[in-house]
């Protein structure tokens, strides 16, 4: 019976952090860091409301190219994964970049590894 009181009432307070290291996109002026940072902000959705972090989430710049982020509550790593590919679906960077998950609670941004061939090329 214990476990169905913990659902109806509040969750524990729950402090998650989560890192986004974009230093290597970042270092060859592709990715704006500002900005994705900014777009956090606008876009994460608390109590199902966006513009709503108040104190429960802290989205800050730490070091060259890194953003970390502390939730005070219940938020996924697989949702700023779906933010992180959202921006830059926007910025027109999907194309190069993926979202690579490196660690529990840290994603990196890197390059897609295209090998290029003169014979593929040549058939098209």
């Amino acid at each position: 019976m214990a476990p169905a009181q913990t659902r109806k009432g509040k969750s524990p307070k729950v402090t998650k952090k989560f890192v986004i290291n974009a230093s290597q996109p970042a270092s060859d002026k592709i990715f704006d860091v500002s900005a994705f940072e900014k777009f956090l902000n606008d876009k994460i959705k608390v109590d199902g409301r966006v513009g709503n972090l108040g104190d429960t989430i802290q989205i800050s710049q730490v070091g060259e190219g890194k953003i970390e982020i502390v939730a005070h509550n219940e938020l996924s790593g697989r949702y700023l994964k779906y933010l992180t590919k959202k921006f830059l679906k926007k910025m027109q960077l999907r194309d190069w970049l993926r979202v690579v998950s490196t660690s529990k609670g840290v994603y990196e941004l890197k390059f897609f590894n295209v090998v290029n061939d003169g014979d593929e090329e040549d058939d098209e």
